[in-house]
C-alpha cells in the first residue's frame, strides 16, 4: 500500500497575504467548498480575531464533508497564561475541530521579535497546545523559522518541536519561513528533526523565495515527513508558498504517494486552479505546470506529428488526468477537440464528425477571442452549445433596455443613488414592457427582466444571484476597456449553482449578457433535467 501524505491548504490565509489579493467572505466560502470537494485533508480558513473578514467567514463557514476546517493563530503571549490570552481565546472559540498555532523555533527570533527568553518561548508553546487540547481541539504547531533557527542553534530548534510533540500536538510543521533553504539542506535538517519527532507527525511549510518551494516540499516528504502545506496556484506573500497544484499530481503520479484527493479529485485540479484565479480576477498562468492552458499545447509541425503517433512523446501525463486538455496550436483540430471535451462535460453526446461541431468551434473561437472565458462559466457554454447543437429557439428575446442612475440627496439629507431599468421583452408570443428600480443598474435590470418573464416563466423566482465579478481585459484602454463579467447564480429549491459570462466594452451590457445567460440556463436546466 502506498504511503499516505496529508494535504493542508493555507490559501485562505497565506494566499490572502499576496499583493493584490483581497478575499471577500463569499470568495472564501466558495474556495473552501471547492477545496473540500477536491479532497484535501485540512483547510485553513484564516485567523479568527485578526480581521472582520476572517471573523465573518468562520461565522458563515461551509460544512466540510471531507476536509477538517482549521483556525490559525499564535501561541500565548509572554507573561500570560494560555487560558487568559484573548488572542489565543479567539482562535479556540472559532468553532473549528482543529487549530494551527504558530510559534517561534529560532532563539534569535524569540529574543528580537517576541522580546522574551528562549525558555519562556518553549513554555508558551507547550502550555498553548495543552490548553487547546483541553478544549477539545486537534492541534498543529507551525514551527516558524525552524530551518533558520536550526542553522543558528540546532539544539534549541529541536527543543521547540519536541516540546510541542510532547504536549500532544498531532502535527509539528517545519517552516522555511524566509524561503531561503535548498533541497539538500531540507533533507539533512528533516532527518535531524525525525530523531526527536516521528515523521508520521511532521509536516513541511515552504515559501518560494528561491523558486524551491515545491522541490523543498518533495525533499521533505522523501526524507520522511507526512504532511505538506501549501496554497492553490502558489499564492502567498513575497514570492508565494508551495504550489499545491503542482505538488499534488507530482506526489501522486510521479512518486506514488496516496493522498485524500484520489483520481476523481485529480481530474478537478485544473478547474479548481482556474476557479481560484477567477474569484480573484487574476489571469491564470498559461504556463503553469499541469493546469496551464499551454501545459499540453503543441505548435503545428514535427511535435504534432509525433503527438498523433504517441502522445507520451511530448506529454509526461495524459492531460485529462488533471482535468486539462491537449491543444494543437494553429489547427482547426485543436478547437474541435476542446469543444468536444466541453460538450462531453455538459452531457451533450455528439459524433466527432458532426458538421454542427465545426460551426460551434468557430463560434467559440470568436467569442473566446472577444474575451469570453467558458472554463469559468460552464453554464454559458452549455447554453450556447445546446442552442446550436439541438436547434433550439431562444426562450425569450430582449428587444431593448435602458438604464438610468439618479444620484441625489434624499429627504433626510443622505446622498443616495437610485437605478431604474426599462426593458421590452418578446416572450410567449407577446411584447412585454416593464420598469423596475434596483440597488445599482444590474439589480434594476434583473428586477425588470424577471417582471417581464414572470407570467410565462414563474420558476425564475427560484434563481438568486450569489456573486458578481468584473475583470478588465484591456487595461491600457482606460475607461473604454473591454470588461468581462462573471455572475454566479443559485437555485433556491435544488441548491444547484452555475456561472455565466458576458463581455462588452460597456460594463452594463456585459453584465446584462451574463444575467441573460443565468436566467436562460435555469430554464434550460429545468427543461433538460426535469
Amino acid at each position: 500500500m502506498a504511503d499516505r501524505v496529508t494535504l493542508y491548504d493555507t490559501t485562505l490565509r497565506d494566499g490572502a497575504q499576496t499583493q493584490g489579493v483581497d478575499f471577500s467572505v463569499a470568495d472564501k466560502v466558495a474556495i473552501a467548498s471547492a477545496l473540500d470537494q477536491l479532497g484535501l485533508d485540512y483547510i485553513e480558513g484564516g485567523w479568527p480575531g485578526a480581521n472582520p473578514t476572517d471573523d465573518a467567514f468562520f461565522q458563515a463557514a461551509p460544512t466540510c464533508t471531507r476536509a477538517v476546517l482549521t483556525a490559525f493563530g499564535m501561541t500565548r503571549r509572554p507573561g500570560r497564561s494560555a487560558s487568559n490570552d484573548p488572542v489565543l481565546g479567539a482562535v479556540l472559540g472559532a468553532g473549528t475541530k482543529a487549530v494551527c498555532l504558530v510559534g517561534k523555533s529560532s532563539a534569535y527570533q524569540v529574543r528580537t521579535a517576541l522580546g522574551t527568553e528562549p525558555e519562556e518561548n518553549i513554555r508558551m508553546v507547550a502550555t498553548s497546545i495543552t490548553e487547546s487540547i483541553a478544549r477539545g481541539k486537534d492541534v498543529l504547531y507551525d514551527a516558524e523559522h525552524f530551518f533558520d533557527g536550526f542553522k543558528a542553534d540546532p539544539d534549541y530548534a529541536l527543543q521547540c518541536i519536541e516540546a510541542a510533540y510532547q504536549a500532544g500536538a498531532r502535527w509539528i510543521v517545519l517552516c522555511d519561513t524566509n524561503g531561503g533553504t535548498l533541497p539538500h539542506e531540507i533533507t539533512r535538517i528533516v532527518e535531524a528533526a525525525m530523531a526527536r519527532v516521528p515523521g508520521s507527525h511532521l509536516g513541511i511549510h515552504c515559501h518560494n523565495d528561491t523558486e524551491m518551494a515545491v522541490a523543498n516540499s518533495i525533499a521533505a516528504v522523501q526524507a520522511g515527513v507526512r504532511q505538506v502545506q501549501g496554497t492553490i496556484n502558489g499564492l502567498g506573500e513575497r514570492c508565494g508558498n508551495a504550489n499545491l497544484v503542482a505538488l499534488i499530481p507530482t506526489l501522486m503520479l510521479k512518486l506514488g504517494y496516496e493522498t485524500g484527493v484520489g483520481q476523481a479529485g485529480l481530474a478537478q485540479l485544473t478547474h479548481v486552479s482556474r476557479l481560484v484565479d477567477e474569484r480573484l480576477n487574476r489571469a491564470p498562468n498559461r504556463h503553469a505546470a499541469y493546469v496551464g492552458e499551454n501545459a499540453f499545447a503543441h505548435k503545428a509541425g514535427l511535435h504534432v506529428s509525433a503527438i498523433e503517433k504517441d502522445p507520451a512523446t511530448y506529454e509526461h501525463i495524459p492531460p485529462e488526468t488533471v482535468g486539462n486538455h491537449r491543444k494543437i496550436l494553429m489547427s482547426d483540430q485543436a478547437g474541435r477537440a476542446n469543444v468536444l471535451n466541453r460538450l462531453a462535460d455538459a452531457g451533450i453526446q455528439v459524433a466527432a464528425d458532426d458538421q454542427r461541431v465545426a460551426a460551434l468551434v468557430e463560434q467559440v473561437k470568436q467569442k473566446e477571442f472577444e474575451g469570453y472565458a467558458y472554463d469559468a462559466a460552464a453554464a454559458s457554454f452549455e447554453l450556447l452549445a445546446r442552442l446550436a447543437m439541438e436547434d433550439r429557439s431562444p426562450f425569450f428575446r430582449v428587444e431593448k433596455f435602458r438604464v438610468m442612475d439618479e444620484r441625489r440627496w434624499n429627504a433626510v439629507g443622505k446622498l443616495t443613488t437610485i437605478s431604474e431599468a426599462t426593458i421590452r421583452v418578446e416572450v410567449g408570443g407577446q411584447s412585454v414592457l416593464t420598469v423596475a428600480e434596483g440597488n445599482g443598474p444590474v439589480n434594476a435590470l434583473d428586477a425588470a427582466l424577471r417582471q417581464a418573464l414572470a407570467g410565462v416563466y414563474p420558476n425564475l423566482a427560484d434563481v438568486t444571484l450569489v456573486d458578481y465579478r468584473v475583470r478588465i481585459l484591456t487595461a491600457n484602454a482606460g475607461t473604454e476597456a473591454v470588461t468581462r463579467v462573471i455572475i454566479d447564480s443559485r437555485d433556491r429549491v435544488t441548491g444547484a449553482t452555475w456561472s455565466t459570462v458576458g463581455v462588452s466594452t460597456n460594463v452594463i451590457d456585459a453584465s446584462f449578457n451574463a444575467l441573460y445567460d443565468a436566467l436562460c440556463y435555469k430554464l434550460l436546466s429545468d427543461e433538460v433535467r426535469g
